[in-house]
């Protein structure tokens, strides 16, 4: 699978995270602001049940298909690679493929879908200590994205404990503080997903 993705140029990124924090919405924001801009992006999305995401998603323009798991708490390579043979699209035809894992901090975890970069989020509703709860999670993502900073002062959110806490688990670790509702972050974590797929184009790429 990963092989695939890389001959196609496609840069594939593993979105994971509890219920709730937001995947779904800075998704949405995310794939209406790289259509905006001319990239060909697609979303594959992950649930116990419903296509309710994937319907929310669909009203950016982009390609969007459900993957419903009945049950099981992640995604596997498999059911990518099995849905992508079902669907009427193109891999090679696109510079994004976002895949929006079941809302879960643990199973996805053990999981490689293929992807180029895992990306876990939490946001500030959640308190600050999710990193110390999870550390498999934190510790197997290359970014994460703090979400839903417009309420951080309503719910007396700590941010610099939640980086310290970051970065006891995973130091070093590229961190986004976004909100898709006031656009805050949105820029630059735009410009960082642009720069990794520029990256893997490049000729030097591995």
């Amino acid at each position: 699978m990963c092989e695939r993705f890389r001959k196609a140029g496609v840069l594939v990124l593993n979105i994971v995270s509890s219920p709730g924090s937001g995947k779904t919405a800075l998704l949405e924001v995310t794939l209406a602001r790289l259509l905006a801009q001319g990239y060909r992006a697609a979303a594959l999305v992950g649930d116990l049940a419903t296509d309710n995401d994937a319907a929310r998603l669909a009203r950016s323009g982009a390609s969007v298909r459900q993957i419903t798991t009945s049950g099981n708490c992640h995604l596997e390579a498999h059911m990518i690679g099995d849905h992508l043979r079902d669907w009427a699209l193109e891999v090679e035809g696109l510079d994004f493929l976002f895949i929006e894992n079941v809302g879960n901090l643990v199973c996805p975890s053990h999981y490689d879908l293929g992807e180029d970069i895992r990306v876990v989020m939490l946001s500030v509703t959640e308190g600050e200590d999710k990193p110390l709860k999870y550390p498999p999670m934190f510790n197997s993502s290359d970014v994460a994205v703090i979400t839903k900073v417009d309420l951080a002062e309503a719910v007396e959110f700590d941010r610099d404990q939640t980086v310290a806490n970051i970065n006891s688990v995973r130091p070093g670790m590229t961190i986004f503080e976004t909100s898709a509702k006031r656009g805050a972050g949105i820029d630059e974590w735009i410009a960082y997903i642009v720069a990794q797929r520029d990256a893997l184009k490049s000729p030097a790429a591995p």
